[in-house]
């Protein structure tokens, strides 16, 4: 039997123009967090969800699994009530055709995207949880969906009796090929959209299975959960995308360009295909409205040495970017003719560049398929005409992480004006709305988590610039807080109130920057084992601010100066210290990270920005996060070691932080020194651009530390 999986392709349009679409972030293939690959190392799709990811080891099953369904957790054991979407999904695996023993439904749409579109969340359809990190297997009789640590509680909640939950990282939990592997006899079929997995998720999955002889089986022209959500699935995004103005973005297009086809010669290539959304936006200077959260559209792009194409829907093209757009000799292609528009470069014999850690496994698919059929060809002329078989000048492919991905990372002059103009903007609607909060709730005014979240959501869009928030607000009210990705629904959320802690990690998009912020607050008095946790996280937060690096060096060197204060008494979190940022862009962006995972060794560099964000959370108790977003920069030491430079970090996030929830007696002097510069800093930076109560507020909560 074949060592590989045997393959059933053929190619489909895309999602955004077939009747039955797909889907969401995230985060990037079937996400790294969860353990479907153990040994795949790819870093630059290991940042692509860092944020807030646990940093657990994955761990190697031996022998029965041990993973309970989410229904054990519960107190009430109770026989699992029919799941009708379930059955409908095992219906079709019977059909003509298919003949499937299990289907695997990702969190991701083809762009391996971590915020998708409400249309291509399958697996919240099929499962019913939400969260934005998540895996679903479904079998003949069973159904598990795996997801980390950010998400295990909330998972709890929303899975039905059907499911088992599996929480990725803890000991004894089978990666997803694992228990397939465990759960299917040996030779059966497993299906797949392969325009929702990478192509190196795809290969990998493969690999894993084909060691109980399973077959991975593309059902390219069909997604199984759209075919049960008909016509109750919502309709694919159609807002017009905008032009990213030059004063935000720096560096006009046909620069980039100019650039991009350097690096492109370097490799010997004469085309890229660019599936992430976030990575045209920024090549192209353009914004969009397709994805919550994120300004971006759907779309692909390959650029050629002499040409480019944009692969997109052309009702979202207004004059002015169809305009901009042909100023820079950029042609438009309908969004779900991608796969013949590739074939068609494989025919003129073009050397493509592909991402496989980004480019999903259909269009990787459809290039090797054109590639075979190229050299059939000319080997049957070559034996017609008696000429080597296989001609110098070919199709071939370069297989390395986008060039781009790097590129937009490093932020230009103007894009750090930008950030730090709208994180100030920010900072202004912050404190209006902790002054109005503190205010609420001395007066005893009931107010529950998604009312403190809509309220916050008022007074941003007040702000200049305002375009979105950058994901959905958490707003965690004791218990709550713990839940690290915590959404509050209305109907069925906390009260905020001053006898428990409360944790409002939010962000904005503005039209010049992005925002991400974390403060957690108590409006009565904190317990002393409160304040002592608060005090840890907040010193493994200082530690982090002052850190000077050497150059290039990768972000998980500095994860442990987050934790130490943390782990000096025994405690930690599940999730990494920070995440890359983008101007103007997705929240979370690579390839840059703070976290415990050392696969990504990307070195820090000027210009970067990362998120400071050290946690801790008592399950069913209280959860603690302060974050901040930092940029790097130089920093002039006294010495220069083997003649590299040094950096460090500036910030850019300027809200208060709450001073009754301190410890002074755990801070140093130079801890109570930070503390007492960065209300300084805040004050002078914001106190302008508020006024009333909101100036009032602010003076009161920078006053300095007093050490007695």
């Amino acid at each position: 039997m074949e060592s590989v999986a045997s393959l059933y392709f053929s190619p489909r349009t895309s999602a955004i123009s077939r009747s039955s679409p797909f889907r969401p972030h995230r985060i990037r293939c079937l996400s790294l967090s969860l353990p479907l690959f153990r040994n795949f190392r790819t870093s630059q799709l290991l940042v692509r969800r860092e944020s807030r990811i646990p940093n657990l080891p994955m761990v190697r099953c031996c022998g029965a699994i041990t993973a309970k369904p989410s229904s054990e957790m519960r107190k009430k054991r109770e026989q699992p009530k029919p799941d009708e979407k379930l059955q409908a999904l095992r219906e079709l695996f019977t059909r003509p055709g298919i003949g499937l023993d299990a289907y695997i439904i990702p969190s991701e749409d083809a762009h391996q995207s971590e915020f998708i579109a409400e249309c291509y969340m399958r697996r919240a359809y099929i499962s019913g949880f939400t969260g934005s990190a998540g895996t679903a297997v479904v079998t003949k009789d069973k159904a598990a969906l795996w997801t980390d640590g950010r998400y295990f509680l909330q998972a709890e909640k929303q899975l039905n009796s059907n499911w088992i939950l599996m929480r990725s990282g803890n000991v004894g939990v089978p990666t997803t090929c694992e228990w397939l592997n465990d759960v299917l006899d040996p030779g059966c079929r497993i299906g797949m959209d392969p325009f929702l997995f990478s192509s190196d998720a795809a290969e990998e999955l493969k690999r894993a299975i084909s060691k109980k002889n399973h077959e991975l089986v593309y059902l390219s022209n069909m997604n199984l959960v759209d075919e049960i959500w008909k016509e109750s699935k919502p309709e694919p995004p159609g807002k017009p995308i905008r032009v990213h103005d030059i004063k935000y973005a720096g560096v006009d297009i046909s620069s980039k360009l100019s650039w991009l086809r350097s690096a492109l010669l370097d490799e010997g290539s004469t085309g890229i295909v660019i599936s992430m959304l976030d990575e045209i936006a920024w090549l192209l200077n353009l914004r969009g409205n397709d994805v919550p959260h994120s300004p971006v559209a759907y779309a692909y792009l390959i650029v050629e040495i002499t040409s480019a194409k944009l692969f997109v829907d052309n009702s979202k093209v207004t004059p002015e970017v169809m305009a901009h757009l042909k100023n820079s000799g950029i042609e438009l292609r309908p969004y779900e003719s991608i796969l013949s528009g590739i074939e068609s470069l494989v025919a003129e014999g073009g050397k493509l560049w592909l991402d496989t850690s980004s480019v999903n496994a259909a269009i990787l698919h459809a290039y090797q398929s054109a590639c075979d059929r190229y050299y059939q060809r000319h080997d049957r002329k070559s034996k017609s005409t008696e000429v080597p078989n296989f001609p110098s000048e070919g199709p071939s492919g370069v297989y390395k992480v986008s060039p781009v991905t790097l590129a937009k990372a490093i932020k230009n002059r103007a894009e750090i004006e930008g950030m730090r103009n709208s994180h100030l903007r920010d900072a202004a609607a912050l404190a209006e709305f902790w002054a109005w909060l503190e205010e609420e709730l001395h007066k005893n005014v009931r107010l529950t988590e998604v009312e403190v979240a809509d309220k916050l959501l008022e007074y941003r869009a007040q702000q200049d610039g305002f375009l979105d928030t950058s994901f959905d607000t958490i707003s965690g009210s004791g218990a709550n807080g713990a839940v690290i990705h915590y959404r509050p629904e209305p109907g069925n959320c906390s009260i905020v109130d001053d006898k428990k802690l409360f944790l409002l990690d939010s962000g904005a998009q503005y039209v010049d920057g992005t925002t991400d912020v974390t403060r957690t607050v108590h409006f009565g008095e904190p317990t002393e084992r409160q304040k002592e946790c608060f005090t840890r996280v907040l010193q493994g937060h200082i530690a982090l601010d002052q850190a000077v690096f050497p150059e290039n060096t990768p972000g998980f060197v500095l994860d442990v100066l987050a934790r130490s204060s943390l782990w000096k008494i025994g405690l930690d979190y599940r999730h990494g210290t920070g995440h890359g940022v983008g101007a103007a862009l997705n929240v979370h962006e690579g390839p840059q990270s703070i976290s415990f995972r050392y696969g990504n060794m990307t070195g820090l560099q000027v210009g970067m920005i990362v998120s400071n964000e050290p946690g801790y959370y008592e399950d069913h108790s209280f959860g603690i996060r302060i974050e901040n977003l930092l940029v790097v920069k130089e920093v002039e030491t006294p010495n220069r070691f083997g003649g590299i430079g040094y950096l460090g970090f500036e910030k850019l996030t300027f809200v208060p932080i709450q001073s009754k929830m301190i410890d002074l007696s755990l801070l140093s002097s130079d801890e109570i020194n930070w503390i007492n510069n960065y209300h300084s800093e805040v004050w002078m930076k914001v106190s302008p651009l508020v006024d009333g109560s909101a100036v009032q507020w602010l003076w009161k909560i920078t006053r300095p530390l007093l050490v007695q």
